[in-house]
């Protein structure tokens, strides 16, 4: 498993994959090995994303996980850039219940490539996020997306 970092508006990010997914993007101070060609392009793809030049990330991925983890990943992957879905909507897309809903999201191995942050609470309301910074991360990766409008 191989590992490198690099730096976006949203902190430092470490990409895991496997020799051939990303597997997982980590917050802060990351041990970094040698990297690989998947490793520059997903780092590439993050600096893009951060500086406004892409709005979906076209990187394979592998969720390490249930099936339902895997399928909930999936259905956050699809949601376009600047639009959000409630977890109540995912859970009719997908036949949950709100909260499994919520607790696949919170299990999200890879945010921002696939974008959980994008996923809100009933009403709108901004509730969890997995990475570095919680909320306040959310917010303002909702608002670089321009998805923020709710947000002021």
């Amino acid at each position: 498993m191989g590992r490198i970092a690099t730096e976006t508006r949203f902190g430092r990010l470490g990409i895991v994959e496997d020799g051939e997914a990303i597997t997982a993007l980590v917050w802060g101070d990351v041990e970094c090995d040698p990297d690989t060609p998947l490793q520059r392009e997903a780092a590439a793809q993050l600096r893009a994303y951060d500086e406004g030049r892409l709005q979906q990330f076209d990187l394979p991925y592998r969720i390490n996980g249930s099936e339902f983890q895997r399928r909930v990943c999936d259905a956050m992957f699809a949601i376009p850039f600047g639009e959000t879905r409630t977890y109540g909507e995912l859970a009719k897309e997908l036949g949950y219940s709100a909260q499994a809903i919520g607790g696949g999201c919170g299990g999200n191995p890879i945010p921002i490539i696939i974008p959980c942050h994008r996923v809100l609470g009933a009403n709108g309301r901004m509730v969890g996020f997995s990475g570095a910074g919680g909320v306040e991360t959310k917010v303002a990766l909702l608002r670089h997306e321009g998805a923020a409008g709710l947000l002021i």
